[in-house]
């Protein structure tokens, strides 16, 4: 196994005709918790740039590390952490199972599909489901709780089961996976081969002009290999005899979008697929001069942001970081914010809770610690649910507790 090579040809179109714009140096791969006994082993570190192609607009990480090493070992995300997320996964459910008239016998299969929320919200919708996922600790934990889901990357031979032991499906969903796909060619293929004539693939993503116009960064990490924007999708769409059918903004993870792709001619496409073209067109995101800008405003943030921290640091404060996603390891690696800043960090999810974050080696302890350890300043690294966590965690800040939100600008509230 090749750990990472360089990407030399876009994943959309094959072209060679990148521009480099955005180096965020090296790191290692953002969910990849360490436990005490590994931390005096040696740790790899990977390159971490971003490039544009300027023959379809795809922009794209300079460098992709293997996925047995991003996926197979010991994955720490739930995708069931939050209220929001929660609220977010059963609308999804409500409004696909009713635009598309599902019913006990349509099958959904969902790509990546984790702990199975999503699909459980299918379920309560009368459908039948399975889920996919390559994280055997992940997978188990599904099937504990019911969703079938089978310990699989999704490719041509998994499909090829699914179709012969469930059929064809009727939905296809992959919430924040598409993005995570290296050969996009081979995953459309598979797609088809698994949709019924009439099936739907649903994907979403965080939106490129929101990472771009909001200094979303920490979004960048290496398991996210492309930064969707709807043009590039399009042409994909068309390679492989699509179209694209809908399109809808969705608030989740700082601003993603949520794309619908069907047969070529099978329905008739949204007008809401026209304006977001028109919007898209005006923010310009191809334009090599935004997105250098981009590159400033990343590196004005590291140097604010150390600032501030090493300010209150120098003063007597005790800082400590709240939840350890994986955008947050992207800001701690990059920004170089380790045990000399943070005493510690806090996550309520017990796949985290007593390991130490990959790079910087921050001790990882139960939310509560922010009281009991006396905390000053807390570095909300997952600022995209800071109104959720900073509700959940009301005592620490009715005694005398503060946060501090990085991104786009740092600021104590």
């Amino acid at each position: 196994m090749i750990p990472f090579k360089q990407q030399d040809n876009c994943r959309i179109c094959s072209a060679t005709n990148f521009e480099h714009f955005l180096d965020l140096g090296f790191s290692p791969p953002a969910d990849q918790f360490l436990q005490a006994e590994h931390l005096k082993e040696p740790e790899t570190f990977y390159p971490l740039t971003v490039q544009i192609c300027k023959d379809c607009n795809l922009v794209q990480l300079g460098q992709v590390v293997h996925h047995e090493i991003l996926y197979r070992n010991d994955y720490p995300y739930e995708s069931s952490t939050t209220a929001l997320g929660k609220k977010h996964w059963q609308e999804f459910a409500d409004s696909t199972a009713k635009e598309y008239n599902l019913t006990s016998e349509d099958l959904v299969v969902d790509i990546g599909s984790n702990v199975g929320v999503l699909l459980e919200c299918f379920r309560n919708n009368g459908t039948k489901i399975l889920g996919v996922d390559p994280a055997s600790n992940i997978v188990k934990i599904a099937n504990k709780r019911g969703i079938e889901t089978w310990d699989s990357f999704f490719c041509h031979d998994t499909a090829q089961k699914i179709l012969f032991s469930k059929g064809p499906a009727k939905i296809i969903t992959g919430t924040n996976v598409f993005a995570h796909i290296d050969d996009l060619h081979a995953f459309m293929k598979t797609i088809l081969s698994l949709l019924t004539d009439d099936g739907v693939f649903i994907f979403e993503a965080p939106y490129l002009g929101n990472l771009i116009n909001l200094l979303e960064y920490d979004t960048i990490y290496h398991e996210h290999l492309s930064y969707l924007a709807l043009s590039p999708v399009v042409f994909l769409a068309e390679k492989f005899g699509m179209d694209v059918i809908d399109v809808q903004e969705r608030d989740i993870h700082g601003g993603s979008f949520r794309v619908f792709l069907a047969r070529k001619n099978r329905y008739s496409i949204n007008p809401r697929v026209a304006e977001f073209h028109k919007k898209e067109d005006k923010l310009n995101l191809a334009d090599f001069n935004i997105l250098s800008h981009f590159s400033d405003q990343v590196i004005k943030n590291r140097e604010e942001l150390r600032k501030l921290l090493f300010e209150l640091k120098s003063s007597g404060k005790k800082i400590a970081a709240v939840s350890t996603p994986a955008k947050g390891m992207t800001l701690l690696n990059y920004c170089k914010i380790g045990p000399e800043i943070l005493d510690f960090a806090t996550e309520k999810s017990s796949l985290k809770i007593g390991k130490f974050t990959p790079g910087m080696h921050i001790p990882i302890k139960p939310d509560s610690a922010l009281i009991s350890e006396k905390v000053d300043y807390a570095l909300l690294l997952a600022w995209n649910f800071a109104d959720e966590i900073m509700d959940n965690l009301s005592e620490y800040k009715n005694n005398g507790g503060k946060f501090i939100i990085p991104i786009p600008q740092p600021k104590i509230v």
